[in-house]
């Protein structure tokens, strides 16, 4: 399923004239429900593998010798190790152990978003957003937006999992700080863009997907996990 989303990104990057979009009032995604909170996850970095190379070719690795050190006492020293080849390999391997998949705790913010699709086709790639409206303050508006690998057959639901290190907003005004009962967003969720399984796709009219491009880039430049959904 990643790699079908990381192949779709690819094609729009090169060629996003190739597929048309959809004409239709509204999106076929209709959102049941919606929540966020602080949360705290372990996020997974994998870095492309090193190929060590093989020793080279010496005279202890003939049979012989080779039997020889099998029988040697414990703690002999391989002579393949004093190559260039063997010393250039243990290098080699220190760098790729330093480039396994290593996970590390980071403090953020959870989204979480229940839609169903209501189109006679399966839902493969999902743009949605969700917006912060400041209560006392209703021009402050932030967007917190997302890329979605998903497959949702038609009339199935499907819960949508996100997670951002960025909040409901960046900055709240002194006038919210003060208000200690209301609400200080006002939320609401907006789908972008979808793409369906057919190649065929329904866009947000004023949405404008040049303007996320870069983002699309960093959230497929690096091997996707178990998420679902990543950060624009």
């Amino acid at each position: 399923m990643r790699t079908l989303l990381l192949f779709a990104l690819l094609v729009l990057f090169v060629s996003p004239l190739q597929r048309a979009a959809l004409a239709q009032e509204g999106p076929s995604l209709s959102v049941l429900e919606s929540k966020w909170y602080k949360s705290r996850e372990v996020v997974e970095k994998l870095n492309d593998p090193v190929l060590v190379p093989a020793a080279a070719m010496i005279p202890q690795n003939k049979n012989f010798e080779r039997n020889r050190r099998e029988n040697s006492p414990e703690g002999v020293r391989d002579p393949n190790l004093d190559t260039i080849d063997g010393r250039a390999a243990a290098l080699e391997r220190s760098v790729q152990e330093s480039r396994m998949r290593t996970t590390k705790p980071v403090d953020g913010f959870a989204f979480r978003v229940k839609v169903k699709n209501t189109a006679a086709k399966v839902v493969e790639v999902l743009f949605w957003e969700i917006q912060f409206k400041e209560t006392a303050n209703p021009s402050s508006i932030a967007r917190r937006q997302f890329l979605c690998g998903v497959n949702i057959k038609p009339d199935k639901e499907k819960e949508l999992k996100a997670f951002s290190v960025l909040g409901p907003s960046d900055v709240i005004s002194v006038l919210s700080l003060s208000n200690k009962t209301d609400n200080l967003f006002e939320e609401n969720i907006v789908i972008n863009r979808i793409e369906f399984a057919d190649g065929t796709i329904w866009q947000r009219k004023g949405w404008n997907f040049g303007e996320v491009r870069l983002g699309i880039a960093r959230a497929v430049g690096t091997p996707w996990g178990t998420e679902m959904c990543r950060s624009l």
